[in-house]
């Protein structure tokens, strides 16, 4: 695959590098020419000075043969810019764009337009683990589809579920077990997994049917 990357920060070298070595193209996009000083010989050989959602400067990077894009830069105006550039104008099926106000990431994710909300995440993410089994924070989805259609959240394991199997959670609810936190281990969802007293579950299921989850969960005559 040939992928365009605007921005070449830590993030966006960190990309590019580890894309070469999988085998794919890749060519990257900044306006400081000083930034390149972050990528390798063999990839800043493809670097592109120029504003990301610049159409010339676009197809100077090969976007009319690319099959994904990440706008990375440190502008949310301009990595959602370009963006949408590379996936209206120029069709390349995989776009995604990082953006620093979780307010605008909301509202780009229900209009379609993947993003990852970096200082949200991050947040969120250390929250979870410096107050545990706070409900108000467990209410939050970990992770959410850019269509608001599918989500993972996280969730205690009620006690009446110790020592049966993932599968039999899961049946008949339309949902399913990511992972399981386990004192420390993270374990991969298997149906035959048998579940423990002070496991945190990692669930994913379409949004709507997140929102009552501890209470689907507990009521074990729920069969859909």
């Amino acid at each position: 695959m040939h992928i365009v990357i605007m921005g070449c920060g830590r993030v966006g070298s960190t990309l590019a590098h580890t894309l070469v070595d999988l085998g794919h193209t890749v060519a990257v996009i900044d306006q400081d020419p000083d930034a390149f000083r972050r990528l390798r010989g063999n990839v800043a050989k493809h670097a592109v000075r120029g504003v990301g959602h610049d159409r010339e400067v676009l197809q100077t990077a090969g976007i009319d043969r690319a099959s994904a894009f990440a706008a990375v830069s440190n502008g949310d105006n301009s990595n959602i810019i370009a963006a949408r550039v590379a996936r209206e104008t120029f069709g390349v099926e995989h776009v995604v764009a990082r953006i620093y106000d979780p307010r605008r990431a909301a509202v780009y994710q229900r209009l379609g337009i993947p993003t990852v909300a970096t200082v949200r995440w991050t947040a969120d993410a250390i929250l979870r683990r410096m107050v545990p089994g706070d409900a108000q924070l467990a209410s939050e989805p970990e992770w959410q589809d850019a269509s608001g259609t599918l989500a993972m959240r996280e969730t205690a394991l009620p006690e009446t579920w110790a020592g049966r199997s993932i599968a039999e959670l899961e049946r008949g609810r339309g949902l399913r077990v990511v992972y399981v936190t386990r004192s420390g281990r993270i374990l991969l969802g298997g149906s035959d997994e048998v579940l423990e007293s002070g496991d945190v579950l990692h669930v994913a299921a379409r949004a709507r049917d997140l929102r009552a989850l501890p209470e689907r969960l507990a009521d074990e005559t729920e069969r859909g």
